[in-house]
């Protein structure tokens, strides 16, 4: 009997929403009631996986990584680039405010592991230097070459930019951001769906 891929990919899609929703409530377990948890938003089975280092205040307001500034700033740069929004997932290294990257590093790997990404953005020295220590299984460790892909395990690229939340604001930044992450753009048109 035969499984049709659509059939697969919900199973697999299934998986990973009980996965991260166990993460989430890991996350809130950790927190302890005293501080706020900033989760990872997007789709459970992203191809893009971005990574920030620490989540900012409207972040913290809301517990959702990528709300707020650097959130709108993203989506108007991937319309512009043609890249489906659905296909992407944002998360921060750091999940709490002041966190831990011990305590922090954990859950990363657990998230890298549910979506199962096909290129990790990192955003920012602190988070490719959080990336590279992490140990994800086959991992290389990323260059801090800017707006180059590269090969982070077998079946995952990488691909550094500066930090999106130190790029909004001169225009000198903006344009080093865009210079990097359209590149994204370049590497969506050529890569096939699921």
């Amino acid at each position: 009997m035969t499984v049709a891929n659509d059939e697969i990919y919900e199973k697999y899609l299934q998986k990973a929403i009980t996965e991260s929703n166990a993460l989430g409530d890991e996350l809130a377990q950790a927190a302890g009631g005293t501080r706020v948890p900033v989760l990872g938003s997007g789709h459970p089975l992203a191809d893009v996986f971005l990574l920030k280092y620490s989540p900012k205040a409207s972040e913290l307001q809301e517990g959702v990584a990528f709300y707020g500034r650097a959130g709108n700033a993203l989506l108007k740069s991937l319309q512009r680039l043609h890249v489906d929004p659905m296909a992407i997932y944002g998360t921060n290294c750091l999940k709490f405010a002041g966190g831990d990257e011990e305590e922090s590093r954990p859950f990363l790997l657990r998230e890298l592991h549910i979506v199962q990404p096909k290129l990790v953005v990192a955003m920012g020295e602190p988070a490719l230097a959080f990336l590279n220590a992490a140990s994800f299984p086959l991992a290389r460790e990323l260059a801090p070459t800017e707006g180059e892909l590269q090969e982070y395990t077998p079946t995952i690229q990488g691909l550094v930019t500066p930090d999106i939340d130190e790029s909004l604001d001169e225009q000198p930044a903006k344009t080093a951001f865009w210079n990097a992450f359209k590149v994204l753009g370049e590497w969506w048109s050529q890569t096939p769906p699921y």
